[in-house]
């Protein structure tokens, strides 16, 4: 971020002309009203995860199953279509539709499971993202329905043919949008005020052809009553006539007992849905269906699934006395004109309200003009119209990716009822080691459908595009990680929730430091209370890794998978059975960095407090150790670098003190990358105790620094370069970087060299060959795509360092240019910059009008009703940009909005 746009962002936070939007966020920040009491925190899937997993044998995927789903009530968390919820989502408000010709109701997102697929589980529908405010004063979804029958037997079926190697089977591959022939299904919500939602359903026909659809606004309460030994009161929904003759239900939970383990009681109050009259109102219970799913006698005659039967089967099933936990408006059979649109309205709120839908589209379209607004001041001044559409959907994604995370590992494992006590093996299969952790809290998602669990390192990343338009809540989500209910007391960060003892990468101490800066830059003022409670918990967490991963003590660090899966020949996560030891570049590279991050932390604290000057000392020795056994491996006679190849490699060491290097071109090289940081003098001079002990150690051991600290000057003075690279190293891995026969893709970084396209890795029978799309070979289950795809986030870390090193090097370090490139040779910089435009080339429309994530979806390039909405997969073709993996993981593609915001000053 450069100084003008610092002084641009402080000015316009100084100045009392604020938008509205950011006004709101001033009232979180000074907790004088709570904007974010209702937001989109309602998973997309809660069936098939790990929370709603009871079995004996940890097979998530087939004990609660998408046709399950509908006949039982969740315990951790409710999903729904373009769901909002309070807070402790006590009540939630979600759509629900009926083309007439669907088996299902749809009520919740369908998508195949591993073992249906091909490549891994994956959603098949086409929802979108479209806007949101960061306090959710006003959201914008779409949801594209086919008005023929939906195709779930022919997507499992077709998915589960079709090999590794061929392409994933989706839903426009099934004809359902052929002609046209489905309804855009918008959802709008807009705030009044924290407690008062409007809401506006407008429903396009796409067609030529008049269609009917069914629309079913549902409102329900999570079922908080029925887990214990004794069930609790529950809450209720009823029928009240308004004297306008709009619909109104009230949904109360006075009668039900609080949540417990709150600090303060939390209840919700009386709340009013109001909606448009036309609607028949329909009610049963959030209660399993027994009889279906078990074969046993319900406890009520009004269970969960009670709509669907009585909408598609036309059963006798609601109460007909109006009341339950679970209510809908069923608009019954509604005509679409041909290529037109119809609207419904209706509002949530906490107050009895006169013409409450009359005032619906007013607040809306305010809402809507405000948001314009906050928007127009954040998207930076050279960014076309492409892309500023491209970073507000991405924020939109990021914001909208908020949910309700409930989780009591303890619980979860022991069971609620005494009586029904969970199989005893499932102590045995994962998070025994967790029963601290105790959530209920608003998380960062990296996908509220394939992943609606937080997961650590995305989390991280997640953290730098929400800075850009919400700082506070960045800060919090990084915090609540070190918080005593998440970090293990061991010190160890929680990796996800399929097996929170897994090791992601040591990247919260990275994020922490950059949103502490984003904040300060913003906001005009530095949070050292958020920095400083933050590095207390980082430094359990670091001592953690260096006796968790160092086995021996040599400062050369081992980690397992570190999040990228199969991108050697072995499951590194698996120690291998022969007492040899893997020693990882990947590994001993991101604790280089975290090191580094650490003492810029520490010295940041040291301002103030002139005890943290020791901890920056430490840190900057152990990184000076760190980068020594990198060349040296504590004393031995092997390294991780190899000069002969110029790169680092992980090395399996063999109990007999031989060992083997793993030649294989790949991110685990280019990681070490990460560890940069610079020391200007000119500043460091303020920490004379710091300066001294850095000035001994180059003199006492330079045998030790000489490895990874180059001293160079500048006009301000002397710069010190901490680096795991000299200028020699970073001239051949830059080299590499910036050739299209290795790293260089049209799009970015790859994470696997093209050259292994040719010539394939070999280590005894395994073979590591350049797979540019989905991988065809799984380790660690589906969705390991580590031989060749692009990733953001390793990309976006990859341009940091980058800027970092042309700023010590400037011109003086340069690569030739590709053929056709008009220049010679490139900087640093430039090769930063050439990496980033390229990122940001995924998503906008190129010479022809075509998005490269879209690939050979022709509807999705020119359609225009597709051309716009945007999707962030999880991973791209390096060959063509094509989008892969979860469609919506705008957790760290999101960081595409942070590159317009920097790149386009």
């Amino acid at each position: 971020m450069t100084r003008a746009t610092a002084n641009d962002r402080r000015s316009r936070r100084q100045d009392s002309s604020l938008s509205a939007e950011q006004c709101r966020l001033d009232e979180d920040r000074s907790k004088t009203t709570n904007w974010r009491s209702w937001g989109p925190y309602v998973s997309e899937r809660s069936w098939g995860t790990v929370r709603e997993d009871y079995s004996s044998d940890g097979n998530a995927w087939d004990f609660l199953t998408h046709d399950h789903a509908r006949s039982k009530a969740y315990r951790w968390g409710e999903d729904g279509l373009a769901g909002i919820c309070d807070r402790y989502q006590l009540l939630v408000f979600a759509l629900a539709f009926w083309n007439g010709r669907d088996p299902i109701l749809k009520e919740r997102l369908f998508g195949v499971v591993p073992q249906q697929n091909n490549h891994g589980e994956d959603v098949r529908e086409y929802y979108y993202y479209l806007d949101a405010s960061p306090t959710g004063s006003y959201l914008k979804y779409l949801y594209k329905y086919p008005q023929s029958a939906f195709p779930y037997e022919q997507l499992v079926r077709e998915s589960q043919r079709r090999g590794i190697e061929q392409p994933e089977f989706e839903l426009l591959d099934t004809g359902v949008f052929d002609e046209d022939r489905y309804f855009d299904i918008f959802v709008e919500y807009a705030k009044a005020d924290p407690e008062d939602i409007c809401v506006r359903v407008e429903v396009f026909n796409r067609s030529s052809d008049p269609a009917s659809l069914h629309v079913l606004p549902h409102l329900w309460f999570r079922n908080t009553w029925n887990w214990g030994d004794v069930p609790q009161p529950p809450p209720e929904i009823y029928d009240t006539q308004d004297p306008e003759g709009q619909a109104c239900f009230v949904a109360d939970d006075s009668a039900a007992t609080p949540i417990p383990n709150l600090l303060t009681q939390y209840e919700l109050g009386k709340r009013y849905l109001y909606a448009e009259s036309g609607g028949k109102p329909l009610f049963t219970n959030n209660e399993t269906n027994r009889q279906r799913l078990y074969g046993c006698s319900d406890h009520t005659s009004y269970v969960k699934d009670a709509f669907h039967r009585h909408v598609i089967n036309g059963e006798s099933c609601v109460n007909p006395d109006n009341v339950g936990t679970k209510a809908c408006v069923h608009y019954d059979n509604v005509t679409v004109p041909a290529c037109e649109s119809v609207v419904f309205r209706l509002r949530l709120t906490d107050r009895p309200t006169s013409d409450a839908i009359g005032g619906v589209d007013a607040v809306i379209d305010q809402r809507k003009s405000e948001t314009d607004t906050f928007y127009d001041e954040l998207h930076p001044p050279k960014a076309s119209e492409d892309e500023r559409r491209v970073q507000r959907q991405a924020l939109a994604g990021m914001i909208w990716s908020k949910q309700f995370y409930y989780f009591d590992v303890n619980k979860w494992l022991e069971g609620d009822d005494s009586r029904a006590k969970p199989p005893t093996s499932r102590h045995h299969i994962r998070n025994e080691h967790w029963k601290h952790l105790n959530s209920m809290r608003i998380l960062s998602m990296p996908d509220k459908w394939e992943y609606p669990w937080f997961a650590a390192w995305d989390l991280a990343f997640q953290c730098i595009p929400l800075a850009l338009v919400d700082p506070e809540f960045a800060k919090e989500q990084l915090w609540l990680l070190l918080f005593e209910q998440f970090q293990h007391p061991n010190g160890q960060i929680p990796a996800y929730e399929w097996e929170f003892s897994d090791l992601n990468p040591p990247v919260h101490a990275w994020a922490i430091w950059r949103v502490y800066n984003m904040d300060r830059i913003q906001n005009g003022r530095a949070d050292r209370e958020f920095l400083e409670k933050c590095f207390h918990k980082l430094l359990l967490n670091f001592t953690w890794w260096v006796n968790k991963v160092d086995a021996e003590g040599h400062n050369v660090f081992e980690g397992g998978f570190l999040g990228l899966d199969n991108i050697t020949t072995f499951d590194r996560s698996t120690p291998p059975g022969d007492g040899s030891s893997l020693k990882q570049a990947d590994a001993t590279g991101w604790m280089g960095m975290y090191c580094l991050n650490l003492m810029r932390i520490a010295l940041e604290l040291a301002k103030e407090n002139k005890t943290y000057v020791g901890l920056a000392i430490k840190f900057f020795e152990h990184y000076v150790y760190i980068g020594s056994a990198m060349k040296n491996m504590g004393g031995r006679n092997y390294e991780l670098w190899s000069e002969e190849d110029g790169f680092f490699f992980d090395a399996l060491c063999y109990p007999d003190g031989s060992y083997h290097r793993f030649r294989l071109h790949s991110l685990v090289s280019l990681i070490p990358l990460y560890a940069v940081e610079r020391l200007e003098e000119v500043w460091t001079s303020e920490f004379p105790e710091f300066q001294a002990n850095l000035q001994w150690f180059m003199r006492n051991r330079s045998h030790l620094t000489e490895a990874c600290l180059a001293t160079s000057e500048n006009a301000n003075g002397k710069v010190h370069l901490l680096s795991l690279v000299d200028a020699d190293q970073l001239r051949r891995i830059v080299a590499v970087l910036w050739d299209d026969s290795e790293f260089l893709s049209p799009y970015g970084l790859r994470s696997l060299s093209k050259h292994h396209q040719q010539h394939p890795f070999t280590f005894g029978d395994q073979t590591v060959k350049y797979d540019p799309a989905e991988s065809t070979t799984w380790l660690k289950g589906g969705n390991s795509n580590w031989r060749g795809p692009i990733w953001c986030p390793t990309s976006f870390l990859m341009i940091e360092s980058l800027r970092k090193l042309a700023k010590v090097y400037g011109d003086s370090i340069q690569v030739p240019a590709e053929p056709g490139d008009d220049r010679e040779s490139l900087t640093l910089s430039e090769v930063a910059e050439g990496h980033a435009n390229r990122l940001i080339s995924l998503f906008t429309r190129d010479a022809e009008g075509r998005r490269a994530i879209y690939g050979r979806r022709e509807k999705m390039q020119h359609d225009p009703h597709w051309r716009d909405c945007l999707l962030f997969h999880e991973y791209f073709n390096a060959e063509t940009g094509e989008g892969l993996g979860a469609n919506h993981q705008t957790g760290w593609t999101g960081l595409v909005a942070s590159l317009i915001d920097e790149w386009r000053r």
